[in-house]
């Protein structure tokens, strides 16, 4: 590559990995997509007695720490550390030879369950161990797993809240395209954590009831957990190496509304800014995208103004919200989405949402792309015309 050469780089994904509610890997992920699989059940990793949500998305424990024969040590280290080392052996059994400069992942948890053991066990005058605090800090988990398959790369951590994984990934994306990093490993986890779960409980963010994503009648977000974790690599490096390109990154926005701490502006106008700043990047006019993978929490301002961001924007395009399966994992839940994303691209089906109409009637338009999302024959109809067409954007 010459290094004269300023204009933008293209960016690969040549390899994933992920772990979520739905399952522990690509292939157990995407037949529970396929399937709609409903993964909230009763919470059983802490006391729920006090809270009036009892419900969330778990990764089944034992499996978690049976996969990939953790040591003794690594039995010692915090559930999300077990996450992203799941995560990455998937990832490196994609791509043995992938060789990371920099980590960039995003979380808003880290290790937060062993604080607050921590300051349980010091409330009750009792000795505390060293290895909750030191193994709390959220870079603790990623570098936890880095070291575990002898990565040596320095690491980035993002803590932006719902966007901290799809920021991590949005990073990586601008620094190879810029030039500056030809490989990146990126993405996101979080685990469940009590203060997390009781928090949106006290601010009745959470639901009793079901996640029902843009539903007229929805209460609020279940949590999940998960990680999930992509190999980024500079188009022609990849290429020049033979590498299996599973797809490719070609734009990426972000904003802010400035409109208030906990609630998104009505009128849209974040997500806008971002999807629009997104499309100038990847030069694609609104009507080539093939489908929207929401945000979608279903808490009743989130989804009234990222409805009426998308349907100003977008026009005709299928959309849905994966978390009515799996919940919202937070940090994790950009980079958890976007591999769904490439799944979808991958095998050439749409994402189902698995709430019940009646939707908001934000719109009755917004109403009948959400159902669409749930039928693959309208999308069947335009695979050819959008994929020619980013062909020849291309060319």
């Amino acid at each position: 590559m010459n290094s004269e050469d300023k204009s933008p780089r293209r960016v690969a994904i040549v390899a994933a990995g992920i772990v979520s509610p739905l399952g522990f890997g690509l292939t157990e992920t995407l037949q529970c997509l396929q399937q709609a699989q409903d993964c909230v059940t009763p919470v059983t990793i802490f006391s729920v007695e006090r809270t009036r949500c009892k419900t969330a998305a778990q990764i089944d424990d034992g499996r978690l720490l049976d996969k990939a024969n953790r040591s003794r040590k690594d039995r010692r280290l915090h559930r999300a550390s077990h996450m992203v080392m799941t995560a990455l052996a998937e990832l490196l059994e994609g791509a043995p030879e992938f060789e990371p400069e920099i980590a960039i992942v995003g979380t808003t948890s880290g290790g937060m369950s062993f604080g607050e053991k921590f300051y349980r066990t010091l409330g009750n005058g009792d000795a505390c161990s060293a290895g909750l605090i030191a193994n709390y800090p959220p870079q603790k988990q990623i570098i936890d797993a880095m070291e575990k398959f002898g990565i040596n790369a320095p690491a980035q951590v993002i803590a932006n809240a719902c966007a901290s994984g799809t920021n991590a990934i949005g990073h990586a994306f601008n620094a190879i395209r810029t030039g500056r990093c030809q490989r990146i490993l990126a993405g996101g986890y979080d685990a469940l954590s009590e203060l997390v779960f009781v928090g949106f409980d006290s601010l009745q963010a959470a639901t009793a009831e079901k996640c029902r994503p843009f539903d007229a009648n929805r209460s609020g977000m279940v949590l999940g957990e998960g990680a999930a974790l992509l190999a980024l690599e500079e188009f022609e490096s990849a290429h020049k190496r033979d590498a299996k390109i599973l797809g490719e990154i070609i734009g990426y926005g972000i904003s802010t509304d400035n409109h208030h701490l906990t609630q998104p502006n009505p009128d849209g106008s974040g997500p806008r800014r971002a999807m629009e700043e997104a499309l100038a990047q990847a030069q694609l006019a609104p009507n080539q995208v093939g489908y929207i993978n929401a945000h979608g929490t279903a808490t009743v301002l989130n989804d009234t103004a990222e409805g009426k961001a998308i349907m100003e924007l977008l026009g005709d395009v299928p959309v849905s919200s994966t978390k009515s399966m799996m919940g919202h994992s937070l940090g994790a839940a950009g980079a958890i989405e976007a591999v769904v994303s490439l799944l979808a691209l991958q095998h050439q089906f749409l994402p189902p949402m698995i709430a019940r109409f009646p939707i908001h009637s934000v719109s009755v338009e917004l109403t009948r792309r959400l159902s669409c999302a749930a039928r693959n024959d309208e999308f069947e109809d335009r695979r050819d015309e959008l994929g020619n067409a980013a062909r020849k954007r291309r060319s």
